[in-house]
């Protein structure tokens, strides 16, 4: 009767049978093979948001220059989203991105990530919630459904 109450009473690790902390991720990252820190591994969050930032200041500076003197409205959207797609699809980092030291890579191991996934991404980022919520390996929603995980360079 006692291990039957301790099960549930020690919380729910232990009524899956896991006494003990072998089986926890000790850094992000770790259940997907990537290193504990330096190149290769998850990116931080201040660098990403970093890089995001850097992206949303250099597309409405681009948007700006072909609206002058009237602000740019909805095209620094527009600047946003093609300075998104493009590099992400074919080199796996955006201007801000490079700035900050981090790249997309895709966990299947292909060398691009490709104007599919880089859109739905983009797309997903619009929304901000995927974007923001994170899993313990340091991945975002739109990375999940995207099959990307964002490294450090």
């Amino acid at each position: 009767m006692g291990r039957a109450t301790g099960s549930w009473l020690s919380g729910p690790r232990a009524a899956h049978g896991h006494q003990d902390d072998t089986d926890r991720q000790r850094w992000r990252g770790e259940r997907l093979g990537l290193a504990e820190s330096g190149p290769g591994s998850a990116a931080p969050t201040g660098r990403r948001a970093l890089g995001f930032f850097l992206d949303v200041g250099m597309a409405a500076l681009v948007a700006s220059l072909f609206t002058a003197p009237e602000p740019p409205g909805n095209w620094s959207l527009l600047a946003w989203v093609l300075i998104t797609v493009v590099p992400v699809s074919f080199f796996g980092f955006t201007p801000g991105m490079a700035v900050a030291g981090i790249w997309v890579a895709r966990l299947d191991g292909a060398t691009v990530v490709g104007v599919p996934r880089a859109l739905l991404r983009c797309l997903l980022t619009l929304l901000l919630v995927p974007a923001v919520l994170w899993n313990l390996d340091g991945r975002s929603w739109h990375d999940r459904l995207t099959g990307t995980v964002v490294l450090r360079r």
